[in-house]
C-alpha cells in the first residue's frame, strides 16, 4: 500500500471519490461510489481541482473513453511525482480523467515482486496493457527480466520516465508499443516463453491499427495465448479488470477452463480504504499460481 503522504482516498460518495496524490486533493468521478453517501461532506472544500467528463452532447458511450476537463485548469501542474517504496511515478492530469496511476493496483506490485524474490531464480515476465509500468518496475526492482507492452508509444514513454525516476533505467527492460493480443500471438508462434504474466486489460479499447478490443469478447482468448506462452506451467498470472459485470466469481469461471484442471485460481476484490476504513470497489484481480 503507499504511504499516507503519498497517496490517500479521502472520501467517497455521489459518483465521486476525493483523493490525495501527495500535495494535490483532486476530485473524481468514481461510478462504484454511485449510490454511497459522502462521509465528510465537508472535507470535499479542500480539492485543488475537480475533473467533469464532457456533457453527453458529442461524448463517446463508452465512459472508459469519455474526455472532460479539469476545473480549474491550472491548478495543478504539467507534471508531480509519487512514490511506493522505491517505486516513483511522474503524474500528469490527462483528459480522461486520469493522472497516470491507479492506486489499488499497489497490492498487486507488492504481491508479484514477493513471487519474483521467492523464485530462486530471474524470471521472464511479460506485462501486457502495461500502461505507466507500476508492475514492469515492481517486477524489475525485484531482479526479474520485463518485456512491457503498451499499444500507446506515449504511455510507453511516460513507463520510461518512471524507470529512470525509479532507478531503473538500466534494468533489463524490452519496452513495446504495440496492441497486446498481436503481441502475444506472434510470440506465441516464434515459441517464445514466459515465466510469469501480468495482464491489465481495458473494458474496451483500440489497438495502434484500430484494432478493437473488448474484455467480455476478446479476454479468453489472450488469457489461453499467454498461458500457452508460459507452456501452462507459470510461476504465476496476474489479470485485473475493471468492467462492472465482472465480479470475482464471473471472472474466476471464465477463466477456470482455460487453465489444467490442476491450476490454482484465486479471484476477489480490488478495493481503496479511506481512514476510517470505508471500502471503494476498484475492479477484480484475479491470480494463477504455479
Amino acid at each position: 500500500m503507499f504511504a499516507a503522504d503519498q497517496y490517500e482516498l479521502l472520501d467517497f460518495g455521489q459518483g465521486s471519490k476525493l483523493e490525495r496524490f501527495g500535495d494535490y486533493v483532486l476530485d473524481r468521478p468514481a461510478p462504484a461510489a454511485e449510490n454511497v453517501e459522502c462521509a465528510n461532506p465537508a472535507l470535499w472544500n479542500s480539492a485543488h481541482v475537480r475533473f467533469d467528463r464532457a456533457s453527453a452532447h458529442g461524448r463517446s458511450r463508452r465512459k472508459t473513453e469519455a474526455r472532460g476537463s479539469w476545473s480549474p485548469a491550472d491548478a495543478l501542474p504539467d507534471r508531480w511525482t509519487v512514490s511506493h517504496g522505491s517505486l516513483a511515478f511522474e503524474l500528469q492530469p490527462t483528459p480522461f480523467g486520469h493522472v497516470g496511476l491507479f492506486p489499488e493496483q499497489a497490492e498487486n506490485w507488492d504481491w508479484l515482486a514477493a513471487r519474483v524474490r521467492q523464485a530462486g531464480a530471474p524470471l521472464k515476465v511479460l506485462n501486457l496493457f502495461a500502461y505507466t509500468g507500476g508492475a514492469t518496475l515492481a517486477a524489475a526492482a525485484a531482479g526479474a527480466e520485463v518485456t512491457h507492452v503498451d499499444a500507446a508509444r506515449n504511455v510507453v514513454a511516460w513507463a520510461r520516465r518512471n524507470a529512470e525516476l525509479s532507478g531503473l533505467g538500466d534494468a533489463p527492460i524490452r519496452w513495446i508499443a504495440e496492441d497486446a493480443s498481436i503481441y502475444a500471438r506472434r510470440q506465441q508462434r516464434r515459441g517464445a516463453r514466459y515465466d510469469a504474466i501480468v495482464l491489465d486489460p481495458p473494458s474496451y479499447g483500440h489497438g495502434p491499427q484500430g484494432q478493437r478490443w473488448k474484455l467480455a469478447d476478446d479476454l479468453p482468448a489472450l488469457f489461453a495465448a499467454c498461458a500457452r506462452l508460459t507452456a501452462g506451467q507459470p510461476q504465476f498470472m496476474l489479470l485485473t479488470a475493471h468492467t462492472p459485470e465482472f465480479d470475482a466469481p464471473r471472472l474466476r469461471a471464465m477463466l477456470k477452463p482455460l487453465v489444467p484442471r490442476s491450476a490454482k485460481i484465486t479471484a476477489r476484490p480490488l478495493v481503496l480504504t479511506t481512514r476510517d476504513g470505508r471500502k471503494l470497489d476498484s475492479g477484480v484481480v484475479a491470480r494463477w499460481l504455479g
